[in-house]
């Protein structure tokens, strides 16, 4: 089975970069953050002629949402709120292959790292923190679940472009930084992708709009992750990044992430 987490931007602008990123990358399951479209203007027919003839999508006007595309059966569907807030942040759907998959899209945090000054970032914290304590009741090391989006957070030293400046800039504080490993600890998830590319390599899914020349300045961050419980682990088979993404026409800021299990 092969899953792509990808924050698209808006599905309804990027409707032909998500054909390209099926056709080339050709994933069974493909979850998408920022789809930017309310529920009834979705773009399901179009999806399904992409060959996803399962789709769950939870979807606000204007920015947030979620969506699970598949191409297997999707048996059950739920949409968590978190922090008395109902901004579409998180779809879990149940696969019939028994493999639970989540679609979570943390919050940015605004710029100033300061939750006393800053309201957004101490929403998310505060986000992270109520997330934390709903997968550990949640998930066993047992169960087969993915967990998979953005989560705003580049946790690692060689996740974002310069460790000792970016410290305090939002998505690298360490008070981020020791809430998202408490949460791959809570059950704990092994990370996907570093599974297969080691902390010593530099790794980004994400290039500011801001930057002249992205790809010359190269000043990325690692935002987007999958992880998967133990139960899976052992049958992670391939992991990818797909950069060139960026560099395509009218891009999302962020690059589709995949992974391969053979179940």
């Amino acid at each position: 089975m092969r899953l792509v987490t990808w924050n698209i931007n808006s599905i309804r602008l990027r409707i032909d970069l998500l054909r390209q990123v099926t056709s080339v990358m050709a994933p069974d399951v493909l979850c998408l953050q920022e789809i930017k479209v309310d529920d009834p203007l979705f773009p399901l027919e179009a999806c399904e002629a992409m060959g996803y003839g399962h789709v769950a999508f939870h979807g606000m006007k204007g920015y947030n949402g979620v969506a699970v595309l598949s191409r297997l059966p999707i048996m059950e569907t739920r949409t968590p709120s978190w922090c008395d807030r109902e901004d579409r942040r998180h779809l879990a759907v149940r696969l019939a292959n028994g493999i639970t998959v989540h679609c979570l899209y943390v919050p940015a945090g605004g710029d100033v790292p300061d939750p006393d000054s800053n309201p957004k970032f101490a929403h998310k914290l505060d986000f992270v923190r109520a997330i934390t304590a709903w997968f550990a009741a949640e998930l066993k090391p047992t169960d087969k679940a993915i967990l998979a989006g953005d989560f705003n957070i580049a946790p690692l030293d060689n996740d974002v472009w310069s460790h000792k400046q970016m410290r305090g800039v939002v998505s690298h504080t360490p008070v981020e930084v020791d809430l998202l490993e408490r949460f791959q600890a809570s059950v704990p998830f092994v990370d996907a992708v570093r599974h297969f590319i080691p902390p010593s390599e530099r790794l980004y899914t994400w290039w500011s709009y801001r930057s002249p020349d992205w790809q010359k300045n190269d000043r990325g961050r690692r935002l987007d992750h999958i992880w998967v419980t133990p139960a899976l682990s052992g049958r992670l088979s391939g992991a990818m990044v797909a950069r060139e993404v960026r560099a395509w026409t009218q891009p999302s800021d962020h690059v589709p992430v995949m992974i391969d299990l053979e179940l």
